[in-house]
């Protein structure tokens, strides 16, 4: 079933009430998780994994400012949600950025990142001036998709907005 959408906002909100940062050094700093340097990954993005209770997000090296910041909240969020997963699997469950639809868990990774990175009240003011998808992507200086999932979660608490396309699998493997 996963974790419902708006409890996964709350945890969200909780956190960036408690540590006031939106940057994911600063947050996963906060949160006791050691970021690697940046790794020769071939095809994958970013990996949590957990190894003698230690937390580790790994990151491929080149990936552009915009896409660093969404894949380290991204693998913030799996250690937020997923940590036990991780740690019932022997320490060593690797999270990788796969396609939403397949995995409930990168999905909610992915809306978690969108919950911290795109503050609601920004995101609503861009909405309601008219602005479309891709200018408030480049206005947050985020990705389109990010943006489209966090308008979707919007419309789960209750905003009337319209379904704004995305790609479900923004994040995964590259090709």
């Amino acid at each position: 079933m996963g974790i419902p959408t708006g409890k996964i906002v709350a945890l969200a909100n909780r956190l960036y009430d408690k540590y006031q940062t939106r940057n994911p050094r600063e947050l996963a700093d906060a949160l006791g998780i050691i970021i690697m340097p940046p790794r020769a990954f071939h095809s994958q993005k970013g990996a949590y994994k957990v190894i003698l209770n230690n937390r580790f997000i790994f990151i491929k090296d080149g990936l552009n400012p915009v896409l660093e910041n969404i894949v380290l909240l991204h693998e913030i969020g799996h250690d937020q949600l997923h940590r036990e997963v991780a740690m019932s699997n022997g320490g060593f469950q690797e999270f990788n950025i796969f396609d939403m639809s397949v995995n409930r868990m990168e999905y909610e990774a992915n809306v978690f990142a969108s919950q911290i990175s795109l503050p609601d009240e920004e995101i609503l003011t861009y909405i309601e001036n008219g602005y479309d998808i891709q200018q408030i992507a480049s206005a947050m200086n985020s990705d389109i998709n990010l943006v489209a999932l966090k308008n979707d979660t919007l419309i789960s608490q209750g905003y009337r907005f319209r379904h704004l396309d995305h790609e479900s699998d923004f994040l995964k493997f590259d090709k």
